[in-house]
């Protein structure tokens, strides 16, 4: 215990950096736990469709929507859903919603502006359509 007391005081820069990182990495998790948009696998999101009568809402661009998109899935771009144009989503609040993106990253984001427009069973699949297609899974070309 001396020696770490003496290395903080000999290295307090360092000390403090790494005491920053904590609390951000604390209040990141805990963030994501009080969260009520929560990141799933492509296993769970299936189940999802296929059980709870799930919607898959494809935030990518048109042009990359008609390159590959996963089957019965609504292209609704972020631009969309910023300005509240949500078309044939509006009377589906209460199903559950699983936002994709190409990496996971804009979803979040996405995911957020739905929830807070009332959808009750927000969802963003874990690392987008790229983890989609490298598990094989079916796509739809249009």
């Amino acid at each position: 215990m001396a020696q770490f007391v003496e290395f903080i005081g000999n290295h307090y820069l360092m000390s403090l950096a790494w005491a920053v990182l904590l609390v951000m990495l604390i209040a990141s998790y805990v963030s994501g736990m009080m969260s009520p948009v929560k990141l799933i696998n492509t296993h769970d999101m299936t189940m999802l469709i296929n059980r709870s009568n799930g919607i898959v809402v494809d935030i990518r661009s048109a042009a990359d929507f008609a390159k590959g998109h996963i089957t019965d899935a609504k292209n609704v771009t972020l631009d969309k859903i910023t300005s509240g144009k949500l078309g044939s989503l509006e009377n589906r609040k209460s199903d559950p919603i699983v936002v994709v993106c190409n990496a996971g990253m804009s979803a979040k984001s996405a995911a957020s502006l739905l929830s807070k427009a009332g959808f009750e069973q927000v969802s963003v699949l874990r690392g987008g359509m790229q983890t989609w297609t490298s598990a094989n899974l079916p796509v739809v070309k249009k």
